[in-house]
């Protein structure tokens, strides 16, 4: 099963890729002037509106949820590569570059999704997309909490694995919605 697994994880992560790689060639890095609370906001923003479509069951923007869950996953890699590059103060970065850190940073995921499922099973595939983008949200609430207390934590996981589970988690929605690359945007 987890090769089956990996096949359509790399799928929806090509597509997510491609979709951050266009949107870097057209806006740049931009991105780079957002202080990690405020890609956490971004990304709680998409959440929220998933979560208003689910409970309406109807939307008034064109755009589905497929692409909200996009944005979370390529803006969680933005902050899992702000947070790397707190110290470097340039806004324009080449596109390739940002395309090698995306991919390590997908790497890291990857090998998290490995562990996580070795000690889980795949127990995602049997939970709603619903409690998915409920568990999304309240990893948002933690990783707003604790940048809000600059970082620190008594006994809890730091932001990065906040970040890391809400990519998995965005990954998840994707193959469970059936989602095909060439329905990127």
């Amino acid at each position: 099963m987890i090769n089956q697994t990996l096949q359509e994880y790399n799928r929806v992560i090509k597509a997510c890729k491609e979709t951050f790689i266009k949107k870097t060639k057209d806006y740049g890095t931009a991105w780079r002037i957002l202080r990690l609370p405020s890609i956490t906001d971004q990304i709680f923003i998409k959440a929220q509106r998933i979560r208003s479509i689910q409970e309406k069951g109807v939307q008034k923007v064109e755009e589905d949820i497929t692409s909200e869950f996009i944005g979370i996953i390529n803006y969680c890699v933005i902050a899992l590569m702000q947070m790397k590059l707190a110290n470097n103060t340039e806004l324009e970065l080449p596109a390739e570059t940002v395309e090698e850190w995306y991919n390590q940073e997908i790497a890291e995921n990857i090998e998290l999704l490995l562990n996580k499922n070795h000690d889980y099973g795949e127990a995602w595939r049997d939970m709603r997309i619903s409690s998915i983008t409920d568990i999304i949200l309240m990893k948002l609430y933690r990783t707003k909490q604790i940048e809000d207390n600059q970082g620190k934590t008594l006994i809890s996981e730091g932001v990065e694995a906040n970040y890391r589970d809400m990519i998995n988690y965005a990954v998840f929605v994707l193959i469970k919605l059936n989602f095909a690359p060439d329905e990127a945007h």
